[in-house]
């Protein structure tokens, strides 16, 4: 069975959504650069397991609107859309909500945000921070700007630039995106040897054959929805880390209180930020989260932890649902 699509009207934006099975509602929120494509392993099984599976496009991808403005994709907004799409799909009853990249601090700040549509939230790739020392924008700045060192984040502030790299090439800007987050490289994505002022895509490797979890099928899916969608709504998420620091001051309660959950790749990029294992991401888990039900460390992948490794990380996400 393949999911069907729905579209959302909510928070002044239409979500396009992937939909299989029935039964409890589960929400999915990918990250960058994907789609709700990359949780087409965990739809079937999520389904057979007598849920409602749900993938979402993240506002500025796939077939969700693509609002302009860079504050129209602040964590308030993006996170008061997974809001509306489990008020529509599941009404007066909470969902679990789980999320990958930049889908994480989504879903984490959605618990935290809309808690009474929040039955239990998972992340995967990133943990929860709760509210940093001061904005990333200032943390990039000191730990990389500053030095001369190029970092992806701060090359993705400048509007126009990223986007148009990335669209000169779609198809070969993400095979480097993704084979540089998966755990064959080595980790190439955070900048290397690069110097403020370079390129992110210029000198990174492009293989073919490419590693085997990600298909030519896969490949051609993720192009074609870049190629309509453009890149400037994913980007502009990048473009509000101050912003969102300033709207997380204003809330007094930050902790996670639902049931959850953390995956993270043994060789993602993301725990290079934690002095290289995850301990410190574990650590910061617990911290943050009131009710965490298992921190789990995946062998030999990299940062597409649902992708890399399908079949673990979908029986680490049913076995912690069957504890709710």
């Amino acid at each position: 069975m393949n999911p069907q699509f729905c579209f959302i009207e909510t928070n002044g934006v239409t979500i396009r959504a992937a939909v299989q099975g029935d039964g409890p509602l589960v929400v999915m929120v990918h990250g960058f650069p994907e789609s709700w494509y990359s949780w087409r392993h965990q739809m079937g099984p999520l389904a057979a397991a007598g849920f409602t599976a749900c993938a979402i496009d993240v506002r500025g991808y796939g077939g969700s609107s693509k609002p302009h403005a860079v504050e129209a994709y602040a964590i308030k907004e993006i996170a008061a859309d997974v809001a509306g799409v489990i008020d529509a799909l599941s009404p007066g009853a909470p969902a679990v909500i789980i999320g990958h990249d930049w889908g994480a601090p989504i879903v984490w700040h959605t618990a935290v945000l809309h808690p009474k549509q929040v039955r239990a939230v998972a992340g995967l790739s990133v943990p929860y921070f709760g509210l940093p020392p001061m904005s990333l924008d200032a943390l990039i700045k000191a730990m990389y700007t500053d030095q001369g060192k190029f970092f992806y984040q701060a090359y993705f502030k400048d509007e126009g630039v990223a986007e148009a790299a990335f669209e000169a090439d779609v198809r070969g800007g993400l095979r480097k995106l993704y084979y540089a987050g998966g755990g064959e490289s080595g980790g190439a994505w955070g900048g290397g040897d690069k110097k403020v002022g370079d390129a992110l895509l210029d000198g990174m490797p492009d293989p073919d054959p490419f590693p085997p979890w990600l298909t030519p099928q896969d490949i051609d899916y993720f192009v074609q929805e870049f190629t309509q969608s453009g890149f400037r709504g994913p980007l502009n998420r990048y473009r509000n880390h101050t912003r969102d620091f300033e709207y997380m001051s204003t809330i007094k309660d930050r902790i996670v209180h639902q049931p959850s959950l953390f995956l993270v790749g043994e060789r993602d990029l993301v725990l290079k930020m934690f002095g290289g294992s995850a301990e410190g991401a574990f650590e910061r888990m617990a911290a943050n989260a009131a009710d965490h039900r298992g921190s789990h460390l995946i062998p030999k992948i990299g940062h597409w932890t649902q992708q890399e490794a399908p079949e673990t990380a979908t029986a680490l996400i049913i076995d912690w649902l069957a504890t709710l």
